[in-house]
């Protein structure tokens, strides 16, 4: 069996890393000419991600490349603290960690290529057929390949979630703007590896020390409607600075000194979700990651997810005995807990964008059900999550469609 997979990011070659130990040979085709070693800024690898990779033997690069980071204190406008979300496996056993995703990226495709998983630059996927026994790809340059079948690995913009449904949902625009940045030499009210994130009067601020004593932050701006394609890019860095300043500027904390002294403040850029694509496979072509089931940034879930999706597509190919019946199976195991993520997601970044009357009843309300939520059962099955790679993935019929 050879597979086709479309998108060189973190999705990408995971799942060729996983296919790999189920003994299932792969091909990476990635758009972009140019390796995307610097693409993207900084993100957190749950502890469910970080055992996906240890699952398939993937661990420790990524682990080395980042830092523990086990819990986000919440706090309001005017530092009331609203709760504590852990953000690791219960037990202890494995912690998230916070680093760059080009650091993520590269530890993923070198242990890739380490492996002997060809990866191609400069692919950029215009066209697949669904052939008879096989699915052939056809590039932007003008070549082909042929494979048994073939992964959409290629992101919330995603071609191949196109090419299996024409009248596929397009990700929904969720509100905010998201961007960050770097800063040294300011002091802040929080330990190495403690998030601290703030529900502004008019925007939102997260920031975490790192070991070096670098402060990585990022904000979150409400704007109601969508920029429009290339808006964002003209607005430079200095101008974002300025307009951070104001938005946090009657805001508790450190985050105007932050965004003052920042050595970088990365691209803007729409934050965007998937929260239901009705059709993830057809015939010998399937989605997966954020091109099936994009969270919003807010759940730091995005890159675990689409580990853990390439660890179980991977084993349902070795376990069933045809390609539609492993597609029909990873679809029933996976859809309800993505869309139960995503959706989680969805409400916490509602509280993001609070109007008056919704800010008082958010810090009225938050500190009593922020525990149960995030520390209860519902952060143990998204922290603790476990793919037993032994296990023969089973079979449920019938299970694998959305609610309507």
């Amino acid at each position: 069996m050879k597979a086709l997979i479309i998108g060189g990011g973190i999705a990408g070659p995971a799942a060729a890393i996983a296919l790999h130990e189920a003994g299932i040979d792969s091909v990476v085709h990635e758009a972009h000419a140019a390796s995307a070693d610097d693409v993207g800024v900084f993100l957190t690898l749950g502890s469910n991600g970080i055992d996906a990779l240890r699952t398939i033997g993937a661990d420790a690069p990524a682990v080395a490349a980042g830092f523990p980071t086990p819990a986000i204190d919440m706090v309001s406008t005017t530092g009331k603290a609203l709760g504590r979300v852990r953000t690791s496996r219960p037990d202890g056993d494995i912690t998230s960690r916070t680093l760059k995703r080009a650091d993520l990226y590269r530890a993923i495709r070198d242990e890739a290529l380490r492996r002997g998983i060809r990866i191609e630059p400069g692919k950029r996927l215009v066209g697949a057929q669904d052939t008879e026994g096989a699915v052939r790809a056809v590039f932007a340059d003008g070549s082909e390949e042929c494979g048994d079948l073939l992964i959409g690995c290629d992101g919330l913009h995603s071609t191949v979630r196109g090419l299996i449904d024409p009248t596929a949902p397009a990700p929904a625009y969720s509100g905010l703007i998201g961007l960050g940045g770097y800063t040294s030499g300011v002091p802040v009210d929080a330990r190495t590896g403690s998030y601290r994130m703030v529900f502004g009067k008019r925007a939102f601020f997260g920031y975490v020390p790192a070991p070096d004593g670098e402060v990585w932050w990022f904000a979150n701006v409400p704007r109601s409607a969508e920029p429009a394609r290339g808006e964002l890019e003209r607005i430079d860095s200095e101008q974002w600075r300025r307009r951070l300043i104001e938005l946090f500027a009657d805001d508790i904390g450190p985050a105007v000194d932050l965004i003052r002294a920042s050595r970088e403040i990365t691209p803007a850029g729409p934050m965007h979700a998937m929260a239901t694509l009705p059709v993830w496979h057809r015939g010998r072509m399937i989605v997966i990651g954020d091109a099936a089931h994009a969270p919003s940034p807010t759940s730091g879930q995005g890159a675990s997810l689409s580990i853990e999706d390439a660890v179980e597509l991977a084993k349902a190919l070795r376990d069933r005995p045809t390609i539609e019946s492993a597609f029909t199976a990873y679809e029933a195991l996976r859809r309800p807990r993505v869309e139960r993520i995503v959706k989680q997601a969805a409400r916490i970044n509602n509280n993001k964008a609070a109007g008056p009357t919704g800010r008082i009843l958010r810090d009225l309300l938050m500190p009593l059900i922020l525990p149960r939520l995030a520390n209860g059962e519902q952060s143990r099955r998204t922290y603790g999550h476990h793919i037993d790679w032994d296990a023969p993935t089973a079979t449920i019929e019938g299970a694998g469609r959305p609610r309507r």
